[in-house]
């Protein structure tokens, strides 16, 4: 027979029964909302990354090198003064230019990599500017397996010579140096050419510092930073972003 405490506990467990399968149910509901809310938050990462991946790549492929037209203008006169030696020399810097223009597409390449893309830039511009132009280089060791945004030296430099020294009457001097504080790298580009003004340097519709700008935010937000400073003994412009290395390239490197 069954005892008073056995009925009781039947009866607490039919009413207990639906109570806990109606909580069971609410946990799985939640749940699997917070599984559709997490997949939607990832598919917006998603969303989001390959919209500002695009954009990156846009601002890369806006940057279109103004000296092409004066390096064809170079090469025309080279050919037309017979000086064959230096005619080449302009063709190998130019083919070499254009095919690391048009390879690049990495967000960040190492650093030795985009000074070896601008040396060819400027090998094509000593041949137009001659003995009156002067370039010093400055790099930390350290500092040429450190990644960094592709055609950023190289934007900064052409825009020394567009805005400054291609108006300059006797000696060019370019300096450049690259240098690492408190794990942030740093990059400054000075010239002596005429005094120019900021609008006037980045009112490029995206080709000038105003593109560096739009990538360095894309890829390091607010970490990363550009100044320039321009009066009549010349233009600095400085830019700073997060040290970041190549992994591969740092396990590679001799200690």
């Amino acid at each position: 027979m069954l005892s008073y405490e056995g009925f009781t506990l039947i009866i607490m467990l039919f009413i207990l029964a639906p109570i806990m399968g109606a909580i069971a149910l609410l946990f799985l509901f939640i749940f699997e909302k917070r599984i559709d809310l997490l997949e939607n938050k990832n598919k917006e990462i998603r969303l989001e990354q390959a919209l500002q991946e695009a954009q990156y790549n846009k601002l890369n492929q806006q940057i279109q090198p103004h000296f092409l037209f004066n390096t064809l203008n170079v090469i025309l006169g080279l050919a037309r003064l017979n000086r064959t030696a230096e005619l080449i020399r302009a063709l190998e810097a130019f083919s070499q230019f254009l095919k690391f223009k048009y390879k690049a597409s990495e967000p960040l390449i190492p650093l030795s990599q985009e000074i070896q893309y601008t040396q060819h830039y400027l090998d094509i511009q000593t041949l137009r500017f001659g003995d009156r132009l002067k370039i010093d280089m400055e790099c930390q060791e350290p500092l040429s397996i450190a990644l960094v945004p592709p055609f950023i030296l190289q934007t900064l430099v052409e825009n020394s010579f567009k805005h400054g020294l291609e108006k300059k009457v006797g000696e060019a001097l370019l300096h450049i140096r690259f240098y690492l504080d408190s794990q942030m790298v740093y990059l400054e580009v000075a010239d002596n050419g005429l005094m120019g003004n900021e609008s006037s340097i980045t009112d490029e519709g995206g080709h000038g510092l105003d593109n560096i700008q739009k990538r360095l935010y894309l890829y390091f937000n607010d970490r990363a930073q550009l100044n320039i400073v321009s009066n009549e003994s010349g233009t600095k412009v400085e830019v700073s972003w997060p040290l970041v290395f190549d992994k591969k390239m740092e396990e590679a490197a001799p200690e």
